[in-house]
Formats: structure tokens, sequence, C-alpha cells
């Protein structure tokens, strides 16, 4: 897990989170900004199904005209947030990972992203209970993180394409909301229970990929088991096609 430092937490104070700090005044100012951090704020505060698209407007201080010519629904909206977090994580400094064998690349973008949402846990917490009983939710929340997690594996420099490209981002998804439930709760500078939590989910979706590979090597043209598993860390990052076995 040689996730290295970055340099802006020196000026940190303990006990601060930097990426809860509250969005620019420029950032704010445009209408669809404004929009998306009122739902956000909203989201926190009751429950998804609860926000009327009025109390959107109002909190953003824009009409219904206006929410409208910019969004279609509140899960547009929604959509627009994660493709934001999606965004910011993909413009961030990964320079210093470029060496790095697969998983810690693949580790460093998923904390990234986890800091992107700090500032969200409590929209993010209601988001979830909303979803425990609502199964169309649940199914759409699961869309967006596959299509997200497709962006992360791009990120993390692991081939998107092929046909087990769905497979390869749903496990993803899977591994990062198996890890979602130690974020919320992680009040640490610096995320530190969060990093521990991931770099073990990682560790055993490697695990559970090589058991794959020799499954996939007896299914015909599946492109999934050309070689055999070795140890990740000990062998150069793989070459876009042959890299499933590194994803996780």
């Amino acid at each position: 897990m040689p996730r290295k430092p970055r340099s802006s937490s020196n000026d940190i104070e303990p006990g601060t989170d930097p990426a809860a700090e509250p969005a620019s005044a420029e950032a704010t100012s445009r209408p669809r900004e404004r929009i998306i951090e009122a739902f956000m704020e909203l989201l926190g505060e009751q429950r998804f199904e609860r926000i009327a698209l009025r109390d959107i407007a109002e909190r953003a201080g824009v009409s219904l005209a206006e929410l409208r010519g910019e969004f279609g629904s509140k899960f547009a909206i929604l959509a627009a947030h994660i493709k934001e977090i999606d965004r910011q994580v993909l413009a961030g400094d990964g320079g210093d990972m470029t060496d790095e064998p697969t998983r810690e690349r693949l580790f460093d973008v998923l904390m990234r992203r986890f800091e992107a949402l700090a500032p969200y846990k409590d929209a993010i917490r209601s988001l979830l209970r909303s979803a425990r009983g609502d199964p169309a939710l649940a199914l759409t929340l699961n869309n967006f993180a596959v299509n997200s997690m497709q962006w992360m594996l791009a990120g993390a420099e692991i081939s998107t394409a092929g046909p087990l490209a769905m497979v390869r981002a749903q496990g993803l998804a899977l591994l990062y909301a198996n890890v979602m439930s130690t974020f919320l709760d992680d009040h640490e500078p610096g995320h530190a229970k969060t990093m521990a939590a991931l770099d073990r989910a990682l560790g055993r979706g490697q695990q559970i990929v090589g058991v794959m590979d020799t499954v996939c090597r007896f299914v015909p043209g599946s492109g999934f088991g050309r070689r055999a598993s070795r140890p990740l860390r000990n062998e150069p990052p793989p070459p876009p096609d042959e890299d499933m076995a590194a994803a996780v």
C-alpha cells in the first residue's frame, strides 16, 4: 500500500478533512452547480424520496423553469454529481503512481475518489438508507457505480475494452461498496481506516480473480485466462488486453 502523501496535507490542521472544504463561490455561482449542491445538501437532511423538485429549486435559488432547463429529474442531478466526482478524480495528480504496480495505481485512484466524496457523507448515508427499501433506486445506483468504476479503471490504466469490461467494472463496484461503510464511519485525518479496508478488499479481490482466471481458461473465447496467475506485486504492469487478473 505505497500510497504517497499529498504535498498539500502538510498545511492541514489535525482533525480537519481536506476534502470537506466548501465549494468556491465562483463554482457555486452558476445555476447548474448550485442545483447539484442544493440537492446534495437536501439529501443529507432527508430521504431521497421525500425531496421535491420545488425544494431543490428553492434551496438553489432558481426557478422551476431554470431547474427543468438544467435537469430532467432528481436522478439526472445525482448523475451529474457523480460525473463531477469522476472528473475530479481523473483530473487529480496520479503522476507519482505511474511506475507502481496495477494494484497500487487502482488503490490510489479509489482513495482519491473517497476523498472527493468526503464532504457528502451525510448525503451518501441517506441515499443508501433509501436504496435498501427501494429496489429500483438500488438498481439505478448500481448502474451509476458501474459506469463510474469503468472510469476509475481507466484512470488506473486498466483496460475497459473487451467482453469482460462490464464484469470487471461490476466487480470493482461491489468491492468499492463494501469499503463504503468503513469510509462513512471513518473520521480520522487522511481516512486511515478506509485505506486499510480498501487494501484488504483489493487483496481479497485479487484472490477471487485468480480463481476466476483458472475457471475461465476452460471457456472458449473468453480471453480471460491467457496466462496463469502470478503474484501481482512481483511483475510489471500487464499489457492492456491481459490485465484482468490485476484489476482487483
